[in-house]
């Protein structure tokens, strides 16, 4: 495999210190691949978006189902992530996808992202799992700014009618009275859409209501190489072949320039980041004025996302960090705790024990894809979920369910095959200009 960051990024380094792997026992990794093994459908990733694919293609379609993982379930981003079931997907702004897809294509989009915190809920209550969720009043937009608490107050007016739920807004006094005591929040829009949970909780969960329909999946299994040999896709591995009628790529951020050989150019990794504080006592949550458990962003284009879990152990996380070795790790975590101590200063002695980074994805135009490989046949790819790919993920694994079967067309804000980045394999030095200019914007 070909991939663009150092090779410590694909590594147990970044995850050493991972909050929800002290909520859950992680299980013992099942088989990897040996010799010749069929299927009728490979789906490749066993994350939310890989193995969504194959609990619906097993559950509803009845198909023969083998899910091949590099390292283990959940391993990438499905298990590392701030756990926000929420809406998004997109980092293009709602004028260039009004410019791109028209306005019915921005109201399909609008319904699409209703629909998918819907899909991680069936399937929690489908199959009982138990992913500790919670803020099920939605999600709170803090403005890091008096203009952007003045495009909030569009917003207020624009979220009901694009999805058909309560939005509230709240200016800066009224942030207090509900337990959102920050610094430098100058009001805040809370729209009635999402949930939070445990992300590794979830995906464990998942790979487990996969299995129970019949999905086989391989650990430990890094596919070198995809070929097509007689109508057939074979998926090489170091131990065996996967040899498959049908394939789906689901790799997203941990994806490789040559598996297959049309992904590359076409994503780019980012990196996000995460501290998790120790238990806090009631007086300290009481001096800073923060006892919501309301899912929260800011709304820099750098953004923080933060949550008081119902343990009352607070997650703070943040975008950036252009370099992957351990020392740019290092400064990624220093960055993170100056950010979160000067947010909320009366917690600047908190402890925060655990911190961890891993990688979302992002396409050139800024929207997700999910559509053909090329002119393969029978072959899909879903990628590029711009941060919010628990739920995104998990009911775009269900649409390459349906494209697989002939029953479904991915919406046209997703249909677009992403075109390549310039620079190649050195895509990822971009970074560093859009992250100067958003800086810059963010203090505008």
């Amino acid at each position: 495999m070909r991939r663009i960051y150092e090779p410590h990024a694909y590594t147990q380094g970044p995850v050493e210190r991972c909050y929800w792997d002290t909520t859950i026992p992680r299980p013992p990794r099942g088989g990897a691949v040996e010799g010749e093994v069929r299927a009728e459908v490979a789906v490749l990733g066993a994350g939310f978006t890989g193995l969504s694919a194959a609990l619906h293609l097993a559950r509803d379609a009845g198909a023969d189902v083998a899910v091949v993982e590099a390292e283990g379930i959940g391993w990438g981003a499905s298990g590392r992530n701030g756990g926000f079931a929420s809406i998004g997907g997109t980092k293009a702004d709602v004028a260039t996808l009004r410019h791109r897809f028209g306005q019915a294509g921005l109201d399909e989009w609008h319904g699409v992202q209703k629909e998918t915190p819907d899909a991680v809920r069936e399937i929690l209550a489908r199959y009982g799992i138990a992913a500790d969720a919670h803020s099920h009043e939605g999600e709170m937009a803090l403005a890091h700014s008096a203009r952007e608490f003045e495009i909030l107050k569009d917003d207020v007016v624009e979220i009901p009618r694009d999805y058909g739920v309560k939005a509230e807004l709240f200016g800066p006094a009224d942030l207090a009275v509900i337990g959102m005591g920050g610094t430098g929040f100058h009001g805040g829009l809370r729209m009635e859409l999402g949930f939070a949970l445990n992300p590794l909780k979830y995906v464990l969960g998942l790979g487990q209501a996969a299995k129970s329909e019949g999905v086989r999946i391989y650990e430990n299994s890094p596919v070198e190489g995809i070929s097509r040999e007689g109508g057939d896709y074979v998926l090489r591995t170091a131990r065996g072949r996967l040899r498959a009628k049908k394939l789906i790529v689901a790799t997203n951020g941990y994806s490789s320039e040559d598996v297959p050989d049309w992904m590359a150019g076409r994503y780019l990794p980012a990196q996000s980041a995460i501290l998790v504080t120790r238990e806090l006592t009631a007086e300290e949550i009481a001096s800073q004025g923060w006892s919501s458990q309301t899912m929260s962003y800011d709304t820099r284009r750098l953004l923080h996302y933060f949550r008081l879990m119902p343990n009352r152990r607070f997650l703070f996380g943040l975008r950036g960090g252009t370099s992957a070795g351990p020392a740019a790790q290092e400064a990624m975590r220093a960055h993170a705790r100056a950010d979160f101590e000067a947010m909320f200063p009366a917690w600047a002695k908190v402890e925060t024990p655990h911190f961890w980074s891993g990688f979302v994805c992002l396409t050139r135009p800024l929207t997700p894809y999910v559509g053909p490989i090329g002119d393969w046949p029978n072959a899909w790819a879903g990628f590029a979920w711009h941060g919010n790919g628990v739920a995104l993920g998990t009911w775009s694994g269900g649409l390459l369910a349906r494209l697989a079967t002939g029953q479904g067309r991915a919406p046209a804000v997703m249909a677009q095959p992403p075109a390549r980045f310039p620079f190649g394999a050195l895509r990822r030095l971009l970074l560093p200009l859009a992250y100067t200019w958003y800086g810059i914007r963010d203090r505008a």
